[in-house]
Formats: structure tokens, sequence, C-alpha cells
């Protein structure tokens, strides 16, 4: 199954979408989730069916606000180690959170999803981006831009 076509399966029944970036934008590619979410936001797509959030290096400050929007589906972009080649994109299941690493957040992403699926029903995803270095650095690198980018189209492909 393609990128694209689990992403779509995923959208299938979307009426309301949060895209929540997480990373670090002063580390090269571990920047990428901000990244994409400031190119979306760029091309004023946002409306009350489709919210962007760049939560940088701390998604759990933002829990609130994503509870408050009441979103069917939640996806959450960054920098992923998964032993792959860089720029390779991954949808990874909540339930391996645990078998991937990610290394500058001060909380974990599977506590942080399993706080807050707690009381609520929408749906969560992750999409990982293989980063090629996370030293410093104010932008992507291209192979890793090139991805963010494919990310944006296939998105945009899908929910406009």
């Amino acid at each position: 199954m393609t990128f694209k076509s689990q992403l779509n399966g995923f959208l299938s029944d979307c009426e309301k979408l949060i895209v929540l970036g997480v990373g670090n934008e002063l580390k090269s590619d571990d920047g990428v989730g901000p990244f994409i979410i400031k190119k979306l936001k760029d091309e004023s797509i946002e409306n009350n069916k489709l919210l962007f959030i760049d939560a940088e290096t701390v998604p759990e400050n933002f829990t609130g606000k994503i509870r408050k929007e009441e979103p069917t589906h939640l996806i959450i972009v960054d920098a992923c180690l998964m032993d792959s080649h860089p720029g390779d994109m991954q949808i990874v299941d909540k339930d391996d959170f645990a078998n991937i690493g990610i290394s500058t957040h001060s909380m974990s992403l599977s506590f942080f999803v399993k706080y807050l699926e707690k009381d609520t029903d929408f749906k969560i995803i992750f999409v990982g981006i293989e980063p090629e270095t996370m030293d410093w650095g104010e932008r992507p690198t291209p192979k890793v831009e090139e991805s963010a980018n494919e990310f944006i189209e296939i998105l945009k492909g899908i929910i406009l």
C-alpha cells in the first residue's frame, strides 16, 4: 500500500482535521514538522474544518487546543529515526511509537497520544520523515525538504 493510499484511507471519513507539526526548526531535518506547518499556513487553506498547529518541541502544550477543536482526525508530523533512507516517509501506527526513535521532545509522543485519547474518540496517525542530519541548521536538507513538499501535495490532493 502506498503512502498516498494509506493517508487517503485514514482521511476517508474526515470531518475536521488537525495537522500538528513537531520538531526543532534550528536543527535541520528535526524541524520538518514546523517547516510543513509554515508552508501549509502560507497557502492560506486553513478553515473551520482544517487547522495547522506548529507545536515545535512541546506538543503537550497544545492538548487543550486540540481537544477544544474537537477534530475527527489528527496527523502528527515529525522527523523520525526509522532506520531508513533520508527523506523516507512512513505512516507509523500509534502502537508502534515505542519502536521508533524521537529524540528532541520533552514528552514522548506515545504518552502524548495516550493523553489525547483519554475521553476523546478522534483518529490519530503519525507521519515520520527520516532525517539526514539533526545538526544545527535553519532548514531541512534537500531530500527531507523534497519529502515535506511531497507530503504537502499529497495532503492537499486529498483534503482540497
